[in-house]
């Protein structure tokens, strides 16, 4: 079985972790999505030469799966919270 989208959901999960940290120092909000995707690089880097079945068969690939995958979980809060908001204005 091939389980390397796992590894690319991983990377994300993490990078919205990574993200969350950051959104609760005294960093500005705008630099989240900047650090989400170095932060997906090196992860897609180390995911190359640790996990098994990782998506990507070369570093520059592999940087390119965790930049991607970092910028999602920027993506994936922001698509939450515009839910969110449109749920509360819907209630009203």
């Amino acid at each position: 079985m091939d389980f390397g989208i796992a590894s690319v959901a991983g990377i994300t999960v993490i990078c919205y972790l990574i993200g969350n940290i950051v959104k609760n120092t005294p960093l500005p909000n705008r630099w989240i999505p900047s650090i989400a995707g170095v932060s997906g690089g090196l992860l897609g880097l180390a995911g190359l030469y640790i996990m098994v079945d990782f998506p990507a068969t070369e570093p520059l690939t592999a940087i390119a799966v965790g930049i991607a995958s970092g910028l999602a979980s920027t993506g994936i809060h922001q698509m939450s919270k515009q839910l969110r908001k449109d749920e509360i204005n819907e209630s009203d």
